[in-house]
């Protein structure tokens, strides 16, 4: 007997359960897709294109404020701080002035006392030298040594740099080119000025109020002239005691007074030259004292053969 195959079982695939909310399918799809592709998509462009998000100007706008906010924080800081540093400040200003004062007042009484025992130190010199006949002698010392103040006629001789000064020439009458400010008064100018008054009879010379000496020294410190280590400044009054009109004249048609007006035709150095009546002269801010010792008959004897 024919058997009809046997066919395989058929099982029967288990349904998915149903969603409860299968009959409100169009709620559903709304509620998952609240916004449009459309939208979405564009929102998604912006989003790449560095568009989206807060505009530029919003951006900008808030860090504007934000910087603002921030500098008026610093500035507020700062006032607080000025406000707390203001009284240790100024009390250090007081300090300071007070200390200032007081420095100049000692300064003051010490020079009170030097020019109290300069005076005492002349008038016991002389006191001496009138016991030994020597007064006239002391006094005239005095004067030529620049240890006494001074007055009587003179020259008074101001001179000044060029207005506008100008390179040196071929005819410089310094000697030398290496100057690259011809229209400047210079050390040696000086220095010939003071040599040709003393040269043509001055009895007693002074700078700017400062007196010279046998030892005093004019010198240069870059474009500054210094007379026995003090700086001056232009224009230089020359203050010379004598006999004013002859003073002059003889000044005017030395070397020296030749070579200041060759200066004052090159190169525009103002000069100016006038005889007066009466002039005062400080004496000389400090002096140096020097000793000299007599000879041994031997070293006397060794010098004679010597200039023999």
């Amino acid at each position: 007997m024919c058997g009809m195959p046997q066919q395989p079982p058929v099982r029967s695939t288990p349904r998915s359960a149903a969603r409860p909310d299968a009959s409100m399918s169009l709620l559903t799809n709304v509620m998952d897709h609240s916004l449009d592709d459309g939208y979405a998509q564009a929102a998604a462009r912006k989003q790449a294109a560095g568009v989206g998000g807060v505009p530029k100007t919003l951006r900008a706008r808030l860090g504007l404020a934000a910087g603002l906010v921030l500098a008026a924080l610093v500035v507020t800081l700062g006032a607080a701080q000025a406000r707390v540093d203001a009284p240790v400040v100024a009390k250090e200003r007081e300090e300071l002035i007070d200390r200032i004062g007081r420095e100049t007042d000692a300064a003051d009484e010490l020079e009170q006392d030097v020019d109290a025992l300069r005076a005492d130190v002349n008038a016991r010199q002389r006191e001496a030298l009138r016991d030994s006949g020597g007064g006239a002698q002391a006094d005239l010392v005095g004067l030529l040594a620049g240890a006494t103040e001074v007055h009587g006629p003179g020259v008074r001789l101001v001179v000044n740099d060029a207005k506008e000064a100008t390179g040196g020439g071929d005819d410089d009458p310094r000697g030398t080119t290496g100057f690259s400010d011809t229209g400047r008064v210079r050390d040696r100018d000086l220095q010939r000025v003071v040599n040709g008054l003393w040269e043509s009879g001055a009895e007693a010379v002074a700078i700017n109020g400062q007196r010279l000496t046998a030892l005093s020294a004019i010198r240069a410190a870059g474009d500054a002239i210094l007379v026995d280590n003090r700086p001056l400044v232009p224009p230089y009054t020359v203050l010379a005691v004598g006999d004013g009109e002859r003073l002059s004249a003889a000044f005017q048609n030395s070397a020296d007074g030749l070579y200041l007006h060759a200066l004052q035709e090159n190169f525009g150095i103002r000069t100016g030259i006038s005889a007066e009546d009466d002039l005062r002269l400080p004496a000389a801010p400090r002096m140096i004292v020097r000793t000299a010792q007599p000879i041994s008959e031997t070293a006397q004897q060794r010098s004679e053969k010597g200039t023999s």
